[in-house]
């Protein structure tokens, strides 16, 4: 019952929900007609071996309980003027979501070669699933989707991501059965308790019991409604049940529950408006009907509707068997094509009127296609922000802090777009970005206690311990037109790798797709690094997130090691501007030496590595003995402390120090957009001389990355070798050979010309390896002389 006050309409009348069974069959038949039909798309010929397609690819089961709820969908935009956002979690079901844009009119308009004619749907039709057409799932080329279907798991984190600081749009996400047995689903049922009333949008979860995924049922199917009811109360919502299989009985049931509902979520927005921001009890709808719908009830005396049979290609031999093709035949014809298209193929008049128009459209709605949306995010002058830098090493800071007081200030030059959140799992503080809860805090909708420390029904920054939904929230966030930035521990950013696949692969494609605009890139900050998780130890300790990033496309991909403060600013403020990138920084939050100023650091991260001159011993006119090279904070710093040994030991030995802030740099300019250039890279690094590698993460990245550089033979790399345990920094790089005195041994013995000097250097440096080993296990803490260290020499 609607709440006094609240306007409801007219439910609809028997003409009206057969029409829309009408619309629904046309879904349908296109639906099917995709999977398998070459030719012949109106059945005006009997169907012979030749319409049929000669590899049949695609998912039936999911697909006509998804058409249904489009249907009603429609009627209810045009009845309410709502603006709904379609996302289709179950994967398989991209037929259907093509069918309902075609029949809608937005799939002609972008693609204009399909238009609605029979040989549009002939063209429809064969491009499903078919070489140089189109994926089987909801894809980019998709109109509408902001969602892949090729992994299970989050798209309800999607459409929740989609509905914040979006007030006017109800994003509809269909739940499948088979989806809602994954961990990051089960989790993502939370996230109503970080919707705002009001401010945000409304997700309509509609949980699609279907019965079976492949070849099983699915556990929430053959639970009772009173245990499903039981548990999406306690989850916080109200569940409304839509049973059967009957089409008619099952539209007026639709068409009834949404009617209900939607006036249940003009209520929530009035009271939301009025100023009451308790946590409504949101509405979902648990929608059981038979997988496979309408399809053949049997193939070869087997049960296939309602069974797990019909999940693919419900009736495989058509080409080969006439008795499967007549089984075929008889179900296309039970849609009754006659009573949908016209003679020239086109939707019939009073069922093309079913469909909203302009924007309105599921297909064409511009969330949908958020880079439509996008806005330049204002950002403050990184320079308000320097750390001053009298002499390299001089004075420790926070980096992340640092880059924190940016970050504050950019949430409130975006305060009026409200188009800009932060986004973590319970770290942003741990992470030391606690300066943005100066101007906001972390939204909640669930009790607040006087103890909480900022905790509010409004915030910028949004914090659940689950990376999963950190990543579907902000990935929803982006793909409707808005900005984000996502902290993490860096071991444990590895628990999205797949969804970072699925959004590269997203982003890849849609480089190709005229029509899809923009979108502002995914911005990873990761720390709490591999090199100072000595409190934590060894299960904390993992850098190679970076190299499952690198396997992606070039253009798609960006990594960046800043080595202090002023670094970390230019790189977050670049990262910031782009857009369909994914930008990973690695930046350590504990207290290290600052080594650039910001005219110095501007120009190292523009070029993207370079030669630090103040820090080697290079003549002018002769090549240098040896190369130092770094890539991270604490790798820098150990480099530097390196040429420091190598100095005082072997003060004739030329040494050039190179810092390298941008990853990609590395590679050759063919392989990535950032690289340098082989005379760039051959002038920094030499075509001969050993180079010294100390490196954040897997040494063999850097190996990968420069085999096509002519020195490469020469690169000698140090990282991390999976070492590692509770105990002090410097113990932990010790322990990965990734030390001052490791390095400088390494230098040494790539030059066997040194001889006795070197010799006398290297067992110095075993010397005090040996000294460090017992100091630290005596006392607990790093050697004065290491903790204390500074580089001493100026810029001189």
């Amino acid at each position: 019952m609607a709440e006094a006050g609240i306007a409801t309409v007219a439910r609809p009348a028997e003409n009206e929900l057969a029409l829309i069974d009408r619309y629904w069959r046309a879904a349908n038949y296109l639906s099917v007609g995709q999977i398998y039909l070459l030719d012949n798309p109106l059945l005006k010929a009997p169907l012979e071996s030749e319409h049929i397609k000669p590899r049949l690819l695609g998912h039936w089961g999911t697909t006509p309980g998804l058409n249904f709820i489009y249907a009603h969908l429609n009627r209810i935009i045009k009845a309410r003027d709502e603006n709904v956002l379609y996302i289709c979690g179950p994967g398989h079901g991209g037929p259907g979501m093509v069918a309902n844009t075609y029949l809608e009119g937005t799939y002609s308009e972008i693609y204009p070669d399909i238009p609605e004619t029979e040989e549009g749907i002939q063209k429809l039709f064969k491009q499903f699933s078919f070489p140089g057409g189109i994926p089987s799932h909801a894809a980019p080329e998709t109109p509408g989707s902001i969602h892949e279907g090729g992994e299970l798991g989050y798209a309800l984190v999607h459409a929740y991501g989609a509905a914040f600081d979006n007030p006017d749009l109800v994003v509809a996400c269909v739940v499948g059965d088979g989806e809602a047995e994954t961990g990051p689903l089960a989790t993502a049922w939370h996230s109503n308790k970080f919707l705002t009333p009001g401010s945000d949008g409304v997700v309509l979860p509609i949980l699609h019991l279907n019965g079976y995924k492949i070849a099983n049922p699915t556990v929430l199917a053959r639970l009772s409604d009173q245990e499903l009811t039981d548990l999406f109360t306690g989850y916080g919502y109200e569940p409304f049940f839509v049973e059967g299989s009957e089409p008619i009985d099952m539209h007026g049931q639709m068409a009834a529950t949404l009617d209900t509902i939607f006036d249940r979520l003009n209520a929530i927005r009035a009271a939301a408006k009025a100023g009451d921001l308790s946590r409504p009890r949101w509405p979902m709808i648990i929608l059981r009907s038979p997988k496979g719908w309408t399809g053949p009830k049997t193939v070869d005396g087997k049960v296939v509707e309602g069974h797990w049979r019909s999940h693919q290609v419900p009736v495989s031999g058509c080409r080969e068997h006439e008795a499967h093709r007549k089984i075929l035949e008889d179900w296309l014809k039970s849609y009754n094509v006659a009573d949908l298209f016209d003679e020239k193929g086109a939707l019939k008049p009073e069922l093309k009127a079913l469909a909203p128009k302009g924007e309105k459209r599921m297909g064409a709605i511009p969330q949908g296609n958020g880079g439509l949306l996008r806005k330049e995010l204002k950002l403050p002058d990184i320079r308000a922000y320097e750390v001053k830098v009298a002499s390299p090493g001089a004075g420790d800071e926070q980096s992340t802090k640092i880059l924190g007081d940016f970050l504050r200030d950019a949430l409130t030059l975006n305060d009026a777009e409200k188009n800009f959140r932060i986004f973590g799992p319970d770290e942003t503080a741990s992470n030391r970005l606690q300066s943005v809860f100066e101007v906001t805090d972390r939204v909640w909708q669930a009790e607040i206690l006087p103890t909480d420390d900022h905790l509010a029904r409004h915030g910028r920054v949004v914090e659940v311990l689950s990376e999963h939904m950190c990543q579907g929230w902000l990935e929803g966030y982006l793909l409707t037109g808005r900005h984000g930035f996502f902290s993490c521990y860096e071991a444990f950013i590895h628990i999205i790798d797949s969804m970072f696949n699925q959004h590269a692969k997203w982003l890849k494609v849609t480089r190709d797709i005229e029509w899809r605009k923009p979108v502002a890139s995914l911005n990873y900050l990761l720390t709490s690094h591999v090199w100072r998780q000595d409190h934590n130890g060894f299960s904390h300790q993992d850098p190679g997130f970076v190299d499952h990033v690198v396997n992606k496309k070039a253009d798609v991909v960006r990594v960046y090691f800043p080595p202090d403060a002023n670094t970390l600013l230019w790189v977050g403020d670049h990262c910031l501007k782009t857009w369909n990138r994914i930008n990973v920084i690695v930046a350590g939050k504990q207290p290290a030496p600052q080594w650039l100023t910001m005219d110095e650091a501007v120009a190292h991260c523009e070029a993207g590595a370079g030669i630090w001159h103040w820090a080697g011993t290079e003549e002018e006119g002769f090549e240098p003995d040896v190369v130092l090279a770094a890539a991270g904070d604490v790798p820098t710093l150990e480099a530097l402390a390196a040429a420091d040994l190598l100095r005082q030991a072997l003060p004739d030995l030329r040494i050039r120090v190179v810092n390298v802030v941008d990853l990609m740099a590395l590679q050759s300019p063919d392989q990535h957009p950032h690289g340098l250039t082989h005379e760039t890279f051959d002038a920094m690094f030499t075509t001969t001389k050993p180079v010294i590698f100390a490196y954040h993460g897997y040494p063999w990245l850097i190996h990968r990355l420069v085999y096509k550089r002519k020195n490469h033979d020469s690169f000698h790399v140090r990282g991390y070798k999976e070492e590692g345990t509770t105990t002090t920094p410097f113990d932990m790089v010790v322990m990965n050979d990734l030390d001052r005195f490791h390095l400088a041994i390494e230098a040494i013995n790539r030059l066997p010309s040194l001889g006795r000097k070197g010799a006398e250097a290297i067992a110095k440096f075993e010397a005090k390896l040996a000294e460090h080993h017992a100091y630290v296990r005596e006392h607990g803490e790093d050697m004065p002389e290491i903790q204390n260290w500074k580089w001493p020499y100026g810029k001189g």
